[in-house]
């Protein structure tokens, strides 16, 4: 038997394999220190062949330096190595639009280098397909099943929700990848994660993950590959799906694998670029090379809130009564349309409380579109919500919701770290989108269920 992990790389658990990358993915933040290594290395390339050159012509006049570079490959001299410019994807996304001078020195540095390489997939902010870099990736059909692709951001994790082996990496390995196409692995052991029967009202895919940290912690999948099985996943909406590959990473995984099937090739009709092969697990039921199996009933999963300072540190957002001066929805796991449905449900004739800040972001300009069509940017601004195009900013304290000193916010968002939304001595719990609604609702950290209770408005 093997893993979807091991077929896609095509090695066994342990083995170090060098393998051909489908697309490598870098943003605002890390893309421009991916840039200045691919250009020392080029230097450094160039200075060899220089070398090789004059050695040869000190044998006897022969030439020996690499010929020219090949199609699709720009740079690099003539030393045979040139940007594989078809494999990258350059979004501007962090900090965008740009907050301060530092930050627009950045954009604009990674701007200058998508002209000077000729990346052809590169997204500005506010142009067509533009948004939160994992959502450009997932919308504009650069991920698909059986591909392996990386990404210098943590969270490219988020690609195993169509199929795919995607994984973060630093910007020097997304440098070498630029380069060559290609990058070293370690084919991760992988354990599977079981979840059968049907959610009750206001729980998702972030519950099921947040349920799944709360138990195995957030070493508990310490470079392991995770798959996710059973009749619960299996009638996730792909979003949710994606919400629970995005929040692979927390536990330490490599990559969040959930099987393909119709509901992805039907999102991919149309969208994705080239040919791809979907790539299953053989014998399913066989489950003797996963590392570990993991049974859970999806009738015991409830809204589930991740307390500070980890996201592992799960509790029944029943069980909480705190007070929130913000509530944030977005981000890269939970800015999709059917997150905004969700929470536009519950705040539709209600008021965000006048103790909280309501923040609304779509993961994309696509995302942000469709709610305005649907009538969901509409209900969020009556409800007194702040609506804004897509960006990172809050999510990683850098903007647009920046957290001071005692500050608490509930949040859609993956990681909630010491000083992770801003101060240090501020706070993020994270949920929901409709745990993040009804608390924006209430000012407190509530179950939804409770808001239905205590109004006659439908939710």
């Amino acid at each position: 038997m093997a893993t979807i992990a091991e077929k896609i790389l095509g090695k066994e658990v342990g083995e170090i394999v060098e393998c051909e990358v489908d697309y490598v993915m870098v943003n605002d933040i890390t893309g421009v220190p991916a840039f200045e290594v691919l250009e020392e290395l080029f230097e450094v390339l160039e200075e060899l062949a220089e070398g090789r050159e004059a050695g040869g012509r000190e044998a006897g006049g022969r030439e020996t330096g690499g010929g020219e570079t090949g199609g699709g490959e720009t740079g690099g001299g003539e030393t045979g190595v040139g940007i594989k410019r078809e494999k990258v994807v350059v979004v501007q996304d962090h900090y965008v639009p740009s907050k301060d001078v530092a930050s627009a020195e950045q954009a604009k540095a990674l701007r200058d280098y998508a002209r000077k390489y000729g990346i052809a997939n590169y997204y500005e902010v506010g142009k067509e397909g533009s948004g939160i870099c994992h959502q450009v990736m997932i919308e504009e059909g650069f991920a698909a099943p059986g591909r392996l692709i990386i990404g210098a951001d943590s969270h490219t994790c988020s690609y195993g929700a169509l199929g795919a082996f995607s994984t973060g990496v630093g910007s020097t390995e997304a440098a070498a990848a630029m380069a060559t196409g290609r990058l070293w692995f370690k084919v991760p052991a992988t354990q599977k994660f079981v979840v059968d029967g049907e959610l009750a009202r206001f729980v998702g895919g972030k519950d099921i993950i947040l349920h799944i940290l709360g138990e195995i912690g957030v070493s508990g999948s310490l470079y392991k590959s995770q798959e996710f099985y059973g009749t619960t996943i299996k009638n996730l909406c792909l979003s949710d799906r994606i919400t629970i590959s995005n929040m692979a990473v927390e536990a330490g995984a490599k990559a969040g694998i959930v099987p393909p099937d119709e509901k992805v090739f039907e999102f991919l009709q149309g969208r994705v670029r080239g040919d791809y092969k979907p790539v299953y697990a053989d014998a399913v039921g066989d489950e003797s090379d996963y590392e570990a199996v993991f049974e859970y009933d999806a009738a015991e999963i409830v809204p589930t809130v991740a307390k500070p300072f980890s996201p592992a540190n799960t509790v029944p957002a029943s069980e909480l009564d705190v007070p929130v001066d913000q509530a944030y929805l977005g981000s890269c796991t939970n800015g999709r349309i059917e997150d905004f449905r969700v929470a536009a449900a519950i705040l539709r004739g209600r008021k965000v409380s006048q103790e909280v800040r309501m923040i609304v972001v779509p993961a994309s300009k696509r995302v942000f579109e469709q709610a305005l069509d649907e009538g969901l940017i509409k209900i969020f601004l009556a409800a007194g919500a702040f609506v804004c195009g897509p960006t990172c900013g809050a999510c990683l304290g850098g903007y647009l919701g920046v957290l001071a000193s005692g500050e608490k916010c509930v949040s859609t968002t993956n990681r909630n770290f010491v000083g992770r939304m801003g101060h240090k001595d501020s706070e993020v719990y994270l949920a929901n989108p409709a745990v993040v609604a009804a608390s924006a609702v209430r000012g407190r950290i509530t179950d939804p269920a409770e808001i239905a209770k205590m109004t006659k408005t439908k939710v």
